[in-house]
C-alpha cells in the first residue's frame, strides 16, 4: 500500500513510547508524521528511531499540522475532553486513551464535536484487537459456554510505595485518577462486552487514600439476563490482569496477561460444564496495538466503521461514573436505560 495515513502524536508518554509509536512505524498502513513534547530534547532519539520528520515542542502544532490525519492522545485523563475537542475542531480524527473521559457528560460532549465535525473518535481499547480476545467473543456469542452467567474481571497492579506516598502521579489525582478509571474501566469493557449488554444496576465498595482517591476498587455488576460480573482494580495489590467467562455450559479462563499479551502466544483454557482440567488453548502472538491502528487506519482509508464506537465508549462510562457514585454512597446505583 503506497498511501500511508500521517499521525500525531500529543506527548512522550510511557504508553506512546513503548506500544503506540512502535505500533504506527511497523503498521502497513501509517506512519508517525509528528511528536509533541514539552521537551524536545528528550524525544529526538525516538523520533530519529521512528523516522518521526515533525517534532514539535506545543501540542498545538501537531493539531495545526495540516499533513497530520489523526491525533493519539496519550495525556493523562483530565486533559483528554481538551485535547480531543481541540484536536477534533482541527479536523483531525481522533484516537483517545482509556478511559475515553472522565465522566459520562465529557465523553458525550467529544462524542457530540465528532459527530458535527463528520469525524471519527475512537477510545484506544487495544485488547479488544487481540485475536485471543476477539476468539473468545466469538464463542461467547455463539454460545460455546452457553449462556454466560458470570464475568470476574481483575486489573490490578502495585504502584511503588514512594509513588503512592507523594500523590504526584497522574492516576493519584482527584480529577481523573483512581484505580476505577484506570483499570477498572477494561474490567467494565470486558463484562459488557460478554455479556453482550449493560448491567441494570451495580455495587461497589473501594478504599481511598488521603486525597479521597480509590486505590482499591471492587465491583458488582447486575445484568438483565440473570449475569453477574465483578470487576477489581487496584494500585495496592500484587499483579492480577486476568478475566473469566463462566456460562451454563462451560467456562474460559485466561492467565495474567489477558490485556496486555505483547507478541507472545496467548493462551485460554476452555473447560466443559463438569470438567475439572479443561483444554489449553494456544493463539499465535500478535501485537494487538499494530493492529488497532492499522484497523484505525483503513477507517479513513475505506471509510469503514471504528470496531470501538463511540457510544459503546459512552456506555462503558455510564457504568464506571455507577460504580463510583456506589462506592461512595455505600448504596445500589440503578442505571438508566437511556440509549446513547
Amino acid at each position: 500500500m503506497n498511501f500511508r495515513i500521517k499521525w500525531g502524536i500529543l506527548g512522550n508518554a510511557a504508553i506512546a513510547r513503548k506500544c503506540v509509536i512502535p505500533a504506527i512505524f511497523s503498521s502497513a498502513n501509517g506512519q508517525v508524521h509528528a511528536l509533541a513534547s514539552r521537551s524536545p530534547e528528550d524525544a529526538e532519539t525516538l523520533a530519529e528511531k521512528y523516522d518521526i520528520t515533525q517534532l514539535y515542542p506545543e501540542y498545538e502544532s501537531v493539531i495545526e499540522d495540516k499533513q497530520v490525519d489523526i491525533v493519539y492522545i496519550p495525556l493523562p485523563n483530565h486533559l483528554h475532553k481538551e485535547w480531543t475537542i481541540r484536536a477534533l475542531k482541527a479536523g483531525k480524527h481522533v484516537l483517545c486513551e482509556k478511559p475515553l473521559a472522565c465522566n459520562t457528560a465529557e465523553a458525550m460532549e467529544m462524542a457530540e464535536v465528532a459527530s458535527k465535525k463528520g469525524l471519527h473518535l475512537m477510545e484506544a481499547l487495544m485488547y479488544r484487537f487481540h485475536p485471543r480476545s476477539r476468539t473468545i467473543h466469538q464463542m461467547v456469542s455463539q454460545g460455546k459456554i452457553g449462556t454466560p452467567r458470570l464475568v470476574r474481571v481483575s486489573f490490578c497492579f502495585h504502584m511503588q510505595e514512594h509513588i503512592l506516598k507523594k500523590k504526584e502521579n497522574a492516576r493519584l489525582k482527584k480529577r481523573g485518577g483512581g484505580a476505577l478509571l484506570d483499570v477498572g474501566c477494561y474490567g467494565v469493557s470486558v463484562a459488557r462486552w460478554m455479556m453482550g449488554e449493560d448491567p441494570e444496576s451495580v455495587q461497589a465498595t473501594a478504599h481511598y487514600n488521603s486525597e479521597g482517591v480509590d486505590i482499591h476498587t471492587v465491583g458488582v455488576l447486575h445484568f438483565r439476563n440473570g449475569g453477574l460480573a465483578t470487576v477489581e482494580a487496584s494500585f495496592i495489590s500484587s499483579l492480577q490482569q486476568t478475566y473469566t467467562i463462566v456460562g451454563e455450559d462451560g467456562s474460559i479462563e485466561l492467565p495474567h496477561n489477558a490485556f496486555i499479551p505483547w507478541e507472545k502466544d496467548a493462551i485460554y483454557v476452555h473447560r466443559g460444564r463438569h470438567e475439572e482440567i479443561g483444554r489449553h488453548k494456544v493463539i499465535p502472538g500478535a501485537d494487538e496495538y499494530r493492529l488497532m491502528v492499522e484497523h484505525f487506519s483503513d477507517v479513513l482509508i475505506h471509510g469503514s466503521s471504528p470496531l470501538v464506537q463511540i457510544h459503546d465508549s459512552i456506555q462503558n462510562m455510564r457504568v464506571l461514573d455507577a460504580l463510583a457514585e456506589s462506592a461512595r454512597s455505600g448504596q445500589m446505583v440503578v442505571i438508566p436505560e437511556k440509549q446513547i
